[in-house]
C-alpha cells in the first residue's frame, strides 16, 4: 500500500500534471561545502511536457544547475527508495551522480550511514499524520532522513568536493504541484550531535479551497517531539519577512520556538501544474534559534536551547497567521 511507503514512488501510473522530488542535503565536517542534490521527474498533462530531472544547489556559491533528462531515463521502485536517472542512482542509503553536460560536469559517489526516516506507522504513516491517507490533495510530504552520516566525495566542474565525515538530511515532495505559499527550514548542525530540525508552514491548495497547516519535527536525544495541525498543535506566533521568520508552535505540553534569518540564496525550479517553470530562493546558509519548552504545573521549563547552522530556509509567497 502506497501510502505506508511514504519514501517509495509514487507515481506509477499516474496521469499528469504529477511530479516527485527527493531532496539530498549535503553538508562537509567542516561546513565549508553545503550541497543540495535533487532528483525528480515531472508527468505533464502533454506527454511532451514530461521529463525527469536532477538539480544541484551549491549553498556556498548560490550556485544552481537544473539538468533536465527523457522521462524515459526515470526508473523507480514503487515498493522502496530505488531511484535512477540515466547512470544516476538514489536511495537512502546512498547516491551516484555521472552527469556530462555543457556547463556542468559532476561525477562521485555519497553514502548515508545510519539514516533516521519518520516513523510510519497505520495511524500515522510518515510527517504528514493522518492526512497521508486524504485522497486528493495537491502535495504530499515525506521525510526519509532526520540525521545522518555523509562518507564520499564528488567533482564538479574539476573541483574536489570532500563531504566525509558530513551530516545529511533526506527530504521528499510529491503531488500535482506545491503549496501556494510556504515556510521551510531544516538543520542537524546544533551543538548537541544528533539533533535535527525539519519545519513546514504551507497555505495548501485543497480543491478550489485551501487551508494553512504545518508540520515540524525535534530529533533531540533520541526522541522525536512532533508538532503538527494533526496532533492538535498551534502557531501561537507566526512572524515571517523577506529574509527573516519568527514561529512558535505549542500544544498543551510542549513549545517550540524558531527564529531564522536567510543568508545567500540559490534558485530552484519547482513544479506547477503546467510544468516545472516556478522559481524559488533557497539559502543553505541560515541560522536557525530553536528553543524547546515542557510545560510543569502551570509553568514551562525550557530544556533545549542552541543554534542550528548551514540550515535550509525556504520563504516563498505570504501566510497570515489569522488563518491557522
Amino acid at each position: 500500500m502506497a501510502v505506508m511507503r511514504p519514501l517509495a514512488f509514487h507515481g506509477a501510473g499516474k496521469r499528469g500534471p504529477f511530479f516527485e522530488g527527493w531532496y539530498f542535503k549535503n553538508v562537509s565536517g567542516d561546513g565549508s561545502q553545503r550541497w543540495s542534490i535533487i532528483p525528480g521527474v515531472y508527468i505533464g498533462r502533454d506527454p511532451q511536457d514530461s521529463h525527469s530531472f536532477i538539480q544541484f544547489m551549491d549553498g556556498a556559491s548560490g550556485k544552481s544547475w537544473f539538468v533536465e533528462f527523457p522521462f524515459s531515463d526515470f526508473k523507480a521502485d514503487a515498493t522502496q527508495f530505488k531511484v535512477q536517472i540515466g547512470n544516476n542512482e538514489f536511495s537512502q542509503h546512498k547516491l551516484k551522480i555521472d552527469v556530462q553536460r555543457e556547463d556542468l560536469s559532476a561525477q562521485g559517489e555519497l553514502e548515508f550511514i545510519g539514516t533516521q526516516p519518520w516513523p510510519v506507522t497505520l495511524l500515522s504513516p510518515g510527517i504528514m499524520g493522518w492526512f497521508a491517507w486524504v485522497p486528493g490533495m495537491e502535495c504530499y510530504h515525506g521525510v526519509v532522513s532526520l540525521d545522518h552520516s555523509v562518507q564520499g566525495k564528488l567533482t564538479i566542474n574539476g573541483e574536489e568536493i570532500d563531504l566525509s565525515d558530513g551530516r545529511g538530511y533526506i527530504e521528499k515532495d510529491w503531488g500535482k504541484a506545491m503549496p501556494m505559499a510556504w515556510v521551510w527550514a531544516q538543520t542537524n548542525h546544533f551543538s548537541r550531535p544528533g539533533t535535527s530540525l525539519t519545519l513546514s508552514v504551507a497555505d495548501i491548495p485543497f480543491g478550489p479551497l485551501s487551508f494553512n497547516g504545518f508540520l515540524a519535527g525535534l530529533l533531540l536525544d533520541g526522541e522525536l517531539y512532533k508538532f503538527a495541525t494533526y496532533t492538535g498543535a498551534r502557531i501561537s506566533t507566526l512572524h515571517v519577512g523577506e529574509r527573516e521568520i519568527r514561529i512558535i508552535m505549542e500544544d498543551d505540553k510542549k513549545r517550540l520556538e524558531v527564529s531564522a534569518l536567510r543568508g545567500k540564496t540559490s534558485d530552484l525550479q519547482a513544479p506547477t501544474v503546467t510544468q516545472m517553470d516556478r522559481r524559488i530562493a533557497e539559502t543553505l546558509s541560515a541560522e536557525i534559534k530553536v528553543g524547546l519548552s515542557l510545560r510543569q504545573g502551570d509553568d514551562w521549563h525550557t530544556v533545549f536551547e542552541d543554534t542550528g547552522k548551514y540550515a535550509g530556509l525556504e520563504i516563498v509567497g505570504k501566510l497570515d497567521l489569522a488563518k491557522f
